[in-house]
């Protein structure tokens, strides 16, 4: 069988040939390609011509592009479509690609020529994209080792590689957890409250599994609208406990040791290259820049939300105590009560909703808001390989007929694939040799399948959730740079959540909703008053919302920005010591939340989850200015597309933010909509 990863692909747009991949094509593909990487590196370090930027930064820059593009398509697969095998070849080949990484940063004749190049880069009369690339370059040697004597550096090597499989494990012990746990119930008395749509699903599932009754598992689609609407209060306990235990169980999917071997590496590695502390390691390339301002920022809102949560909560509180006699309100209980209270209140759920945002219909609608806003037109096509059925292939293009990008929308639930929503990127765009390569860019997502009776219909947090990965893909696609390295959603962590976080704004915009929100056997337009309902209650319990966000950013500084992690004996005490200020519950013992946190100790958030709420108020501030010319301005939109989607991360966020905006963001446009301060 021949290796279709060691050639150039025949296909069309470059896409990646999935149904010619075997999973035996990926080590030795791996190993071949960080051969090819290592020679190109070599020639750039053992050039006899004196290092400029073109013989230097910019071939460096390049080198690596068929490990580059085998990384992509392997890692994507391992979060969307995995396996044994694919777990198990992760394994293998992320030490190795942490080795690679590092023969890169600690090769000292490649340091000498980037260093030289960067001591003189005031006379090189350089762009502002590639000043940035030069300054990347740089720091990425100094920021991993460069500097270090070599006994230090090969500590660093050993602290990378083993980083790169705890992180793995992590992530694999998570993803088993999800997959082991179900819920059958065989008495159909045990599904009072739950919609229909949720109990055909549920039986679908026990049927698909030779099983009588109702299966639930802790997959989104199914956890979230039983936690929500079961009126079995035991039930909803049993499932809330199973979600909040993963890795917490003393077994062999267990992820306590692994939390504190992760954060103790990290710790050592940042000293190792002079930091106090990750977080101080990890700001130092953010717009937060410090700890300290994390801190800061985070407790400036949590004053701000927390009295409006305490009330909130109390509210609920006395709300469960009304209905149902419930003194105390618990974990389980909190989606439960809060629809209760929102239906209500506004006489919204759900489940009038979901009738109106069949997910087909949604996908247009993101597809017309891009249109209307940047021109861009979504075809979908057939002639691509996809790596799994349910995915769906777009060409896209702009109002001239140009090729853009390529688009997969991945949007179900299935064992190989990890919860969650999320975007990522299977090329680029950059230019090379004056050819201009454009991107193939995916969004992942987790939403409620099809039943034999109805088609996909979304909750509304899943259509701001779809609107919200669709904003990170607009980013990747609009990318208009020179280098990969600086192309689409490569940006500092805590601006890249400003397109996504943005694009959810027009959910809740009547325009916005008129063009997609129709009801699935009708064709009726979205009732008016559903609108407004869904206006008024975008703040509903916002302050308890805004303070388990804050909860979570204050946890994560809490593992990357105190002192030697060296004296943490456990996870769950130091986990409860930490949310301390923002606990509104009754803690639960058999409940941890870090053991599961996947953003921070599996994917890049470490030090950055903060970047959420930071982000809320750029694009808070960001919306501010599309609702004063219209929310369909041309003239803000392409302002939007030229300065901020387009750039990448050519330069400073903050430099780009103030040329799309004209100022510096405002924190309080994001008090303002949360509904924590008064409107103009």
């Amino acid at each position: 069988m021949k290796n279709i990863l060691l050639k150039t692909y025949q296909t069309p747009y470059n896409t990646a040939p999935f149904s010619k991949i075997h999973n035996d094509d990926f080590l030795p593909t791996f190993q071949k390609s960080i051969e090819i990487a290592k020679k190109e590196i070599d020639s750039i370090a053992k050039n006899t011509e004196k290092p400029t930027f073109e013989n230097t930064i910019e071939t460096l820059e390049f080198a690596g592009e068929q490990l580059d593009r085998i990384s992509s398509i392997f890692f994507n697969l391992n979060s969307a479509e995995t396996n044994d095998t694919i777990q198990k070849i992760a394994q293998e080949v992320s030490p190795l690609l942490s080795e690679f990484s590092n023969d890169i940063t600690l090769n000292e004749d490649l340091f000498a020529r980037v260093k030289t190049v960067y001591l003189k880069k005031n006379a090189l009369n350089l762009t502002k994209e590639q000043q940035m690339l030069l300054d990347k370059k740089y720091k990425n040697f100094s920021r991993n080792g460069a500097n270090l004597p070599a006994d230090k550096k090969e500590k660093l090597r050993e602290i990378d590689k083993k980083l790169s499989q705890l992180k793995l494990k992590f992530g694999e012990n998570v993803l088993a957890e999800t997959n082991r746990f179900e819920m059958l119930i065989t008495d159909e008395a045990d599904l009072s409250g739950l919609p229909e749509g949720t109990i055909e699903a549920a039986k679908q599932l026990a049927e698909s599994k030779d099983k009588e009754g109702w299966v639930f598992t802790l997959d989104y689609p199914s956890y979230i609208p039983f936690v929500t609407y079961a009126d079995n209060r035991e039930l909803r306990k049993k499932l809330t406990i199973a979600a909040g235990k993963k890795g917490f169980q003393n077994d062999n999917l267990d992820n306590q040791n692994i939390v504190l071997e992760i954060v103790r590496l990290r710790h050592q590695r940042a000293n190792l290259l002079g930091y106090k502390t990750h977080a101080q390691f990890v700001l130092e390339e953010r717009m937060a820049k410090t700890p300290e301002k994390v801190k800061s920022f985070l407790n400036e809102l949590l004053e701000k939300a927390k009295p409006a949560a305490e009330r909130e909560f109390k509210h609920l509180e006395s709300f469960a105590n009304e209905i149902d006699g419930i003194k105390h309100l618990e974990k389980w209980d909190g989606a439960y009560y809060s629809e209760k209270l929102k239906q209500k209140l506004f006489n919204l759920d759900d489940e009038k909703l979901k009738p109106y945002f069949k997910l087909e219909n949604v996908i247009n609608g993101a597809f017309l808001v891009a249109n209307k806003l940047f021109d861009l037109q979504f075809e979908e096509i057939h002639n691509i390989d996809k790596y799994h059925n349910d995915v769906l292939n777009y060409k896209v293009t702009n109002g001239n007929g140009e090729f853009i990008a390529i688009f997969y929308a991945d949007f179900f639930p299935r064992p190989g694939k990890r919860n969650g929503a999320w975007m990522t990127s299977y090329k680029p765009q950059y230019i090379k040799n004056g050819h201009m390569e454009r991107p193939h860019i995916s969004i992942v997502c987790n939403f409620t399948k099809p039943t034999k009776s109805k088609p996909s219909l979304l909750t509304f947090n899943e259509v701001t959730t779809l609107f919200h990965e669709f904003g990170h893909a607009l980013h990747g696609m609009l990318a208009n740079t020179t280098y990969p390295s600086l192309s689409g959603t490569n940006v500092y962590w805590d601006f890249v959540e400003l397109p996504s976080q943005v694009m959810e704004n027009w959910c809740y915009e009547k325009e916005a909703l008129e063009l997609f929100a129709t009801h699935y056997e009708t064709g009726e337009l979205i009732p008016m008053e559903y609108v407004e309902k869904i206006k008024e209650s975008a703040t509903f319990l916002e302050g308890m919302q805004t303070l388990r966000q804050l909860s979570f950013g204050m946890l994560d500084m809490s593992w990357h920005a105190g002192d030697s992690p060296k004296t943490i004996t456990s996870v769950k005490d130091f986990e409860t010591k930490a949310f301390e200020g923002t606990q509104l519950y009754p803690d639960v013992s058999e409940n941890c939340m870090s053991t599961a946190f996947a953003h921070i100790f599996q994917g890049g958030y470490s030090s950055g989850y903060y970047s959420y709420k930071w982000a809320e108020v750029l694009d808070a501030d960001a919306f501010e200015y599309f609702k004063e010319s219209g929310i369909f301005s041309k003239e803000v939109a392409t302002k939007f597309k030229d300065n901020v989607l387009s750039q990448g991360g050519t330069e400073d966020p903050m430099a780009l933010y103030k040329r799309f905006r004209g100022k510096e963001p405002q924190p309080e446009a994001l008090l303002r909509r949360a509904g924590l301060i008064e409107s103009k």
